[in-house]
């Protein structure tokens, strides 16, 4: 006779978790997920509303869509948020003030795209697009490297960017640094190119990367927390690495933790599948964050199709719909202490009270993500 299966309980997940100025109610994120709802990079009111029913709906922490850092060629959007100048901020302070009442905690993603703001910009049309080696993902030319001079205006640059969020009264700051964007063309072979000291091994493509965590630490204090968000992925590469084993990834958050970091985001598409599969036993089951935490000793982020059974790049096509899923892998990861937090994406959009159903064993009521969740801010 066969052992029946016993769902693992979800309440682990709704203990507090705290590190430095991050004090949350649960285990819960939301992920961050561009919007485009804020004219000239001025969140208003149906931004915080927004974010707000995501914070009632039980959401620990709100992860806010990438948010332009001072620098004119951050990005091509002229609908993505900024995180300075006198109107965008004091939208975000309305943003906050939401959250908070909700009881719930707020950070901003701080955002660069490099190369992948492309040769075309709405935004800043007349600045040049920049990157480590003027390359795109895909190796071609795009907009012209930086000088040693630009990288110290942007190593400013990401830190007036979270000075503004430490003023505004966010909860803490996250890097983007995954996906192909700035940060992570320094990490990238395929993109850094470099022969300078930023450039070269893989030790040297983190230098940047570290010496703007580094930058904000010195600027921010000892108690504002950083989350770094990275990923071996890129867009439209998503057989890319950083780190072709455990020893290599060490070498990539080393610098990191050395240099200030106290979260560590590791972007996955799909949660559960084993970062390093090569290494057999136990250890060959581990996904990304597992492996970060492993190697880092710090708390970590999963994220990755959690709640769904489609990966997320099927949000950008008319195959849109993903039907609603048990999250037994996620409650197996966390008991084996592989992560510390879990993000949320699009079955939050889909849902707002995604968390409170699945607190109140309420699943059964869980939405299912379609093309419409994508399209509407709600």
């Amino acid at each position: 006779m066969t052992e029946s299966h016993v769902p693992l309980p979800v309440d682990g997940l709704f203990e507090p978790f705290a590190v430095k100025s991050l004090n949350l109610k649960n285990r819960f994120a939301m992920a961050p997920m561009t919007r485009a709802f804020s004219p000239d990079g001025v969140p208003g009111a149906d931004v915080a509303e927004y974010y707000r029913r995501r914070a009632a709906g039980g959401v620990g922490l709100i992860i806010t869509e990438g948010t332009y850092i001072p620098d004119p060629a951050a990005g091509p959007h002229t609908r993505v948020p900024h995180l300075y100048g006198t109107e965008s901020l004091a939208g975000w302070r309305g943003v906050v003030d939401a959250v908070h009442a909700e009881g719930g905690a707020i950070i901003p993603q701080l955002w660069h795209l490099g190369a992948e703001r492309g040769q075309t910009p709405h935004l800043n049309p007349e600045a040049a697009t920049v990157s480590p080696s003027g390359l795109g993902l895909d190796g071609s030319p795009v907009g012209r490297a930086l000088t040693a001079g630009d990288l110290d205006d942007l190593r400013e640059a990401w830190v007036a960017a979270a000075v503004n969020a430490k003023d505004v009264g966010f909860d803490g700051i996250e890097l983007h640094g995954a996906h192909g964007y700035l940060l992570d063309e320094f990490l990238w072979a395929g993109t850094n190119q470099r022969s300078d000291g930023y450039g070269g091994s893989l030790q040297s493509r983190t230098r940047f990367p570290a010496e703007v965590v580094a930058a904000i630490r010195a600027a921010v204090g000892d108690d504002f927390a950083i989350v770094y968000r990275f990923s071996q992925w890129k867009s439209n590469h998503y057989d890319a690495q950083i780190a072709q084993s455990p020893a290599e990834l060490e070498q990539v958050l080393d610098p990191l933790v050395a240099a200030g970091v106290d979260v560590l985001h590791a972007s996955t598409r799909r949660h559960w599948e084993p970062a390093f599969a090569e290494q057999g036993g136990a250890d060959g089951k581990l996904g990304l964050a597992g492996w970060t935490k492993k190697l880092s000793g710090l708390p970590t982020i999963t994220v990755g199709s959690v709640g769904l059974d489609k990966v997320f790049t099927t949000a950008f096509s008319a195959d849109a719909a993903s039907n609603t899923v048990g999250i037994d892998r996620v409650l197996e990861q966390y008991e084996n202490e592989e992560f510390d937090l879990v993000a949320v994406g699009r079955a939050l959009l889909a849902d707002p009270e995604w968390v409170n159903k699945l607190r109140d064993g309420r699943v059964d009521e869980h939405v299912p993500y379609a093309n419409e969740h994508r399209e509407a801010l709600r």
